[in-house]
């Protein structure tokens, strides 16, 4: 005969039994239905957020906080070539006449001026943002003010029927005026005339004078000499008488 043995298990339950009107996965509280949502131990993977305004990071991280966006200062020869987005920083370029030397990321960092030509120079190679200003020395009858971008030749004043008042330099061009008209070539001409006169007038007139001064003189000495003979002989007369 065969024996009938009934097991009966008892399985302790963690949840607390719910004779609601609320679904199998719903539970109630304060009188409301909720679903039941089971989170798996690991499931912990990172939440990522867009970076704030002014701010960004341009590479794969694992960081709490973005970048400040770069300011292109102009103390530093910079201005702004592109803006700041949330993945790129801000690309800043030279100002104006400026050319970058230093650089990062494509980015200039520091700008410095271009070299400025002096007088008597010319502008061989003109400056770019990345490159400064070349000069070069003008030569022969050419002249700059160290702004051409070549030397220029000096003015001809006698081609153009004048009279050259001051010559051209290596930084300065000639200076032109009117020719002497036939009035003042005369008139020149009679006060020079004048001046060769009366020049040799005044030489003449001390010749003369030295020479009647010469003669007076002359005729002083021989009067004394015959004064003083006669002297003499009366002396000796005297003294034999």
């Amino acid at each position: 005969m065969f024996t009938l043995r009934i097991i009966i298990l008892i399985v302790p339950l963690k949840y607390d039994l719910c004779y609601c009107e609320c679904a199998r996965a719903e539970y109630k509280i304060d009188k409301q239905c909720c679903p039941m949502f089971l989170c798996a131990a690991y499931d912990t993977s990172t939440t990522c957020v867009p970076c704030p305004q002014l701010t960004f990071i341009d590479e794969p991280n694992g960081l709490v906080e973005c970048f400040p966006c770069t300011v292109c200062d102009a103390d530093r020869g910079l201005r702004l070539s592109e803006v700041c987005t949330r993945s790129s920083d801000t690309v800043c370029g030279p100002l104006e006449r400026f050319y970058c030397i230093e650089k990062q990321k494509g980015s200039c960092t520091l700008a410095v001026q271009h070299s400025e030509c002096n007088p008597g120079q010319y502008i061989k190679q003109a400056g770019t943002g990345s490159t400064d200003t070349v000069c070069a020395d003008c030569t022969a009858d050419t002249y700059s003010n160290g702004s051409f971008s070549s030397c220029l030749p000096h003015t001809k004043c006698e081609a153009m029927g004048l009279a050259e008042t001051n010559l051209g330099t290596h930084s300065s061009d000639s200076e032109c005026g009117n020719p002497p008209t036939a009035v003042a070539i005369i008139a020149s001409s009679v006060i020079v005339t004048l001046i060769l006169i009366t020049v040799v007038s005044v030489l003449i007139f001390k010749h003369i004078r030295k020479k009647k001064l010469s003669k007076s003189s002359g005729n002083s000495k021989g009067k004394n000499k015959v004064y003083h003979r006669k002297k003499y002989t009366r002396q000796l007369f005297s003294l034999y008488t």
